[in-house]
């Protein structure tokens, strides 16, 4: 029963880590990458769709992304919504491909930038401890019903504990390099 709470605690902290990478990979950086337009949508008939469903993106050279849009009666819309999107790019149009370059960030933008990526860090650091919550509450909820012992209570929480701390630690991590990343370049 404890090695289940365990194994269930592990991988939703997992999930919670690589939420937590998808989050500030969308965080640009100054270097052209593809899946900096992963969250946007473009109106297709109606309906709201990805990005990726209706183009190709790839990167040019280290400032521009190239979208092919599959459909040339698309063009515009896919512009469109790069222009309207949070991430202040300026799309243009060249036949069916469209260029869209990224400026340089300067030093105040590269600090907002930091806040923003350590505030989703904290935010990562929070799920990993929800998840030790939950597990904590499980082993409770065995040790009331008389599932298990007080010395295994004892001990499981501290697994958990160890778990939580490794999990707390990968996220600082990849803090840390996706700070660098801000800094460097």
């Amino acid at each position: 029963m404890i090695n289940e709470i365990k194994k269930d605690t592990q991988a939703r902290m997992e999930k919670s880590l690589e939420a937590f990478k998808s989050h500030i990979s969308k965080i640009r950086t100054g270097r052209a990458q593809p899946s900096l337009l992963d969250g946007i949508q473009v109106d297709y008939y109606g309906a709201a769709t990805p990005l990726r469903q209706l183009a190709n993106v790839v990167a040019e050279d280290a400032r521009t992304l190239a979208v092919t849009v599959f459909d040339r009666s698309l063009i515009s819309a896919v512009e469109k919504a790069i222009l309207t999107s949070d991430l202040g790019l300026n799309p243009s149009s060249a036949g069916t491909t469209i260029r869209v370059p990224l400026p340089p960030l300067t030093e105040e933008r590269r600090r907002d930038l930091i806040k923003i990526v350590k505030g989703e860090g904290e935010q990562g650091k929070v799920a990993v401890r929800n998840v030790r919550r939950d597990a904590n509450d499980k082993i409770k909820a065995l040790l009331k019903d008389k599932e298990i012992s007080e010395d295994e209570e004892r001990k499981a929480q501290d697994e958990i504990q160890k778990i939580t701390d490794s999990y707390i630690k990968k996220v600082d991590e990849v803090l840390a390099d996706k700070e660098k990343e801000l800094l460097d370049f």
